[in-house]
This record gives C-alpha cells, sequence and structure tokens, in this order.
C-alpha cells in the first residue's frame, strides 16, 4: 500500500464514526398527535391543557406573519400566542397587531427597556412568561414556520418520553449559494459533538444536553425550578443553557427529529449568516465543554482548527503541484480531496443540496475557518441587531 494511502484513512474515518453516531435517531413522525379525547368544540378545548407559545421577535418584518399564521392553524385547540416586540424598529409589532386584531389567541407584548446584563432574547422571552397562563410553555423563533400537527405530536412525545423538556430539530431552508454551502457544514460539526437525538436524549449529563430555540417545549414547574431566562441572561446559546439547567435539576431533557413538521430560514445571504454563526459558535460552543481558564486559552487558539481540515489537503496539493512538496503529496491531496468530496455530497444530498456543493467543500471550510477565528477573537463580545453584548464565562 502506498504511504501516501495511510494518510488519507482520517478522511475516510471520520465520515465513518459520524454515519455511526448519527443512526437511530428518533422522529417526531412516529408519535400520534395528541389530542384530547371526547367531543368537538367547547368540551374538547375544555379537556385541553393550555399552551402558551411565546414568539420573540426584534426586526422581523419579513418572517412574523409567516410564523404567528402557521402556528396558528394548529391542531391543538388550546393556545395562547405571546408576541414580543423587542423595539423592532420595521414595523414587526404592526404586523403581529393586525394578525391580533384578527385572531384572539394572540397578544402582542412590547418588551420594557433591557436592562442590563440581559440579552434581548432572554428579556423577551422573561417578559412574556410573566403574564403567560399555561403550565406548558412553547418557545418558537420569529423565523419559524410550524405546520398544524407539530404541536400536538409535540405534546405526546412529550408525554411518552416522561420528559420535562422537548426540542425539536426541523429542516433549515436555504435559499442562496452561502446558505445552502456553509450551512450543511455547520450542522456536521455540531453532529460530531452530540451525535444523534438519541443519544442527545438518554444522556444525564448537563454539559452533553442541547436543545434548538427554534422550537422547545418545557413544563413550567420545571422551567421555573431551573430558574427560567433569568438564570441564563447572559449567556449567548440560552436554549442550550436551559437544556443544561433543566437537565441539572433533575429534569429529562429530550429531543427529536421533525423535518416534516418544522422550517426555519435562519439567516439571509452570507452577511448575516456570518454575523449570525459569529454570535452563537464559539460564546455558545464553550457552553459545551468542561474547561478551565487555561482550557478556554487553548479552546480560542484550536476552534478555526476542525474547519481546517478540510482546506489543508487542497493546500498541499496546490503546493505539491507547484513541484514544492514531494509527488507522493500530490496523490495524497487527491485522494483526500475525492474522499471527502464523496463524504460531502452524501451530507448536502441528505440536507435536501445539489451534492454538487460537495466539490466546494476546501472553500466552505475556509469561510468557516475565518468566520470561527473572528467569533473567537471576539469571545465574549457578541453583535447581533444593533446591539452588543458580554455573554458570561461558563
Amino acid at each position: 500500500m502506498p504511504n501516501w494511502l495511510w494518510y488519507t484513512l482520517p478522511w475516510v474515518v471520520v465520515p465513518i464514526v459520524l454515519a455511526w453516531r448519527s443512526r437511530g435517531a428518533s422522529r417526531l413522525a412516529q408519535y400520534a398527535p395528541d389530542l384530547p379525547s371526547g367531543a368537538a368544540g367547547a368540551e374538547r378545548h375544555a379537556g385541553a391543557p393550555l399552551v402558551s407559545i411565546v414568539v420573540p421577535a426584534r426586526n422581523e418584518a419579513r418572517n412574523i406573519e409567516r410564523c404567528v399564521r402557521s402556528i396558528l392553524t394548529t391542531t391543538w385547540p388550546n393556545v395562547e400566542v405571546l408576541v414580543v416586540d423587542d423595539h423592532s424598529t420595521d414595523g414587526t409589532g404592526a404586523i403581529a397587531r393586525q394578525i391580533a386584531a384578527e385572531d384572539a389567541r394572540v397578544t402582542v407584548l412590547d418588551a420594557p427597556p433591557l436592562p442590563a446584563g440581559w440579552f434581548g432574547k432572554q428579556w423577551a422571552c422573561h417578559t412574556a412568561v410573566q403574564q403567560a397562563r399555561g403550565d406548558l410553555l412553547l418557545f418558537t423563533d420569529a423565523d419559524t414556520r410550524h405546520t398544524p400537527e407539530l404541536l400536538a405530536r409535540a405534546l405526546t412525545a412529550l408525554r411518552a418520553r416522561g420528559a420535562d423538556m422537548l426540542s425539536v430539530m426541523g429542516t433549515q431552508e436555504m435559499g442562496t449559494f452561502w446558505e445552502r454551502l456553509l450551512m450543511p457544514q455547520v450542522f456536521v460539526l455540531i453532529l460530531s459533538r452530540y451525535g444523534n437525538t438519541e443519544r442527545m436524549s438518554r444522556s444525564t449529563r448537563p454539559l452533553d444536553k442541547i436543545a434548538n430555540g427554534q422550537f422547545f417545549l418545557v413544563r413550567r414547574p420545571s422551567y421555573e425550578a431551573m430558574g427560567g431566562h433569568e438564570a441564563v441572561r447572559g449567556h449567548v446559546a440560552e436554549d442550550l443553557r436551559i437544556a443544561q439547567e433543566v437537565c441539572r435539576a433533575g429534569g429529562s431533557v429530550q429531543f427529536v427529529e421533525g423535518l416534516e413538521y418544522l422550517s426555519t430560514r435562519m439567516y439571509e445571504g452570507l452577511g448575516e449568516l456570518m454575523r449570525g454563526w459569529g454570535k452563537n459558535v464559539y460564546a455558545g460552543g464553550r457552553d459545551t465543554l468542561a474547561l478551565g481558564a487555561v482550557g478556554q486559552t487553548v479552546l480560542r487558539l484550536v476552534f478555526p482548527v476542525p474547519a481546517l481540515c478540510n482546506v489543508l489537503p487542497f493546500v498541499l496539493g496546490l503546493v505539491a503541484l507547484a513541484g514544492l512538496l514531494p509527488p507522493d503529496m500530490l496523490w495524497w491531496a487527491a485522494a483526500c480531496y475525492a474522499a471527502a468530496t464523496l463524504f460531502w455530497a452524501v451530507i448536502y444530498a441528505v440536507q435536501r443540496v445539489s451534492p454538487m456543493y460537495g466539490l466546494l467543500h476546501p472553500f466552505a471550510g475556509a469561510l468557516l475557518a475565518v468566520l470561527f477565528a473572528r467569533a473567537a477573537w471576539r469571545g465574549s463580545r457578541v453583535e447581533w441587531k444593533g446591539r452588543e453584548y458580554r455573554s458570561v464565562s461558563p
């Protein structure tokens, strides 16, 4: 076996390990819609626990109508929808109030002035919970779209799995070239840390817990026992921290896949994507690791390395092609590029993106390395939607 082939093994073994870790995901489709038994109409409504649905929204005029109207299609007969206008300047509040005028289930709240030490999203959610009447709280983002059965199936899963908190992973809508190129790669990095949904659900270690802020359902007593959004007011990845704190308080945190029932357009275009993930990846990622001061310093230095793994063989191949490295290095680089391209082609296809994007994986890796390096350099300092924050240490 040529020496250069041995060096390709990491690019073959790593995809196999990731595929192994991702198998066996639990799906929301396994759980029938949970609807109260008995007659329709008022009697059915009376037998259904009230679910308070909280939608924090800051400058979400392009998304808020689609989100709220999709929530209102729910087959669950007893909901209240609390939209919190977080000092928007683009008409978000006006659009939400128009929907509220048409449907009594919707209430629009204005977030009070943001206190020191709070992130805006956490403050908006905290504001809504003070008005919420339900013993079941659903937190969802303003850029999501819900199918009619989403909530009812999630309630079935919550009960069947004996969960205190249930989060759903949905489909990511990717409209531009940049979203289709980069989003699948970010999600693979997250998968490499956590594994599949069942692995996350079975773990009893708080640091192994994660939630999707686009949709998580929590029982109010469990939410209050962990301190609610006030307990995570200074953490950029508040969904992850809430899942960790519910687990730390003795609650069961479960994660299921619901690609058919929930979809989200997280970011539109390269600039928004770089700012959005730049806000989350380092300041949120460090909350997933038990690191001291020295470990945090090391993490900042090595944070871009995983993304650079896609770039290194390509760069070394170009250098070898120029005659600056031994010929064997060119064969090694070509084999690594071919193996990685095949892996990424499968990943893109699974996420409903053309597998041809796999050919561009070194370019995607270079962009992500820049994103990760910038995020690590900023450290605790994050910016989003016109506000500057400092995320607290883990």
